[in-house]
């Protein structure tokens, strides 16, 4: 089960790496808003754990979305947290920040984790305890500059994912410091904000990255 997940998150995101961070989503909201993201090529989704009733937006997505389609949580603080989205149907596990407790309980679940780092040393850490990917947030704190010398002397496999204020005007300098990929929040999802909007959102992302 493990292997077959680390295989489908490396396909996803091979074939467009880029997170939806959907925080705010509704329930009522999650199907619209997750199927314009798929159509639009996205297959990595995370319904942050402070959006309203995160779980149930999670479940449906995890089970209405194609199977090649990753869906978990974002903002995840506790291992109790880890293992409510596992009983969901959730597949990933994002977080803001690098404890190893959670990263460890995620792995042991057979769960994808992507960590939130801004340090070398948090960086190190998260990927002793067996982060998939790492993403760097704030993105703002972490310039390409920044992620130029973290990139020199972290793993050279492990996927950097800029986090905070992304958008495809300023994904190029990111990729050209050696990012993998990115975290999309506000500039594609805000609450409220109808499918057709995220759709033409998503678009822009992916051409801009493609």
């Amino acid at each position: 089960m493990h292997t077959d997940l680390t295989t489908a998150f490396q396909t996803a995101f091979a074939s467009l790496p880029l997170v939806a961070i959907l925080r705010g989503l509704r329930p009522d909201e999650a199907l619209g808003v997750g199927t314009a993201l798929y159509d639009a090529g996205f297959r990595l989704i995370e319904v942050p754990m402070n959006s309203p009733e995160p779980l149930a937006s999670i479940a449906l997505l995890a089970r209405s979305l194609p199977r090649d389609c990753l869906v978990g949580a974002g903002t995840v603080l506790s291992t109790d947290v880890v293992a409510q989205v596992q009983g969901a149907g959730g597949q990933l596990i994002v977080m803001p920040h690098a404890d190893v407790e959670v990263i460890r309980a995620a792995k042991a679940a057979g769960m994808i984790c992507v960590p939130g780092v801004a340090t070398p040393t948090e960086a190190f850490a998260a990927a002793r305890a067996g982060a998939d990917a790492l993403k760097l947030f704030p993105a703002e704190l972490i310039t390409p500059t920044i992620v130029r010398a973290m990139r020199a002397v972290l793993p050279p496999t492990l996927p950097l994912l800029p986090v905070g204020g992304i958008t495809p005007e300023n994904m190029d300098e990111y990729r050209a410091a050696g990012v993998a990929g990115f975290g999309l929040g506000s500039a594609l999802f805000r609450p409220g904000m109808d499918a057709a909007t995220v759709a033409a959102n998503a678009r822009r992302f992916a051409a801009a990255w493609h």
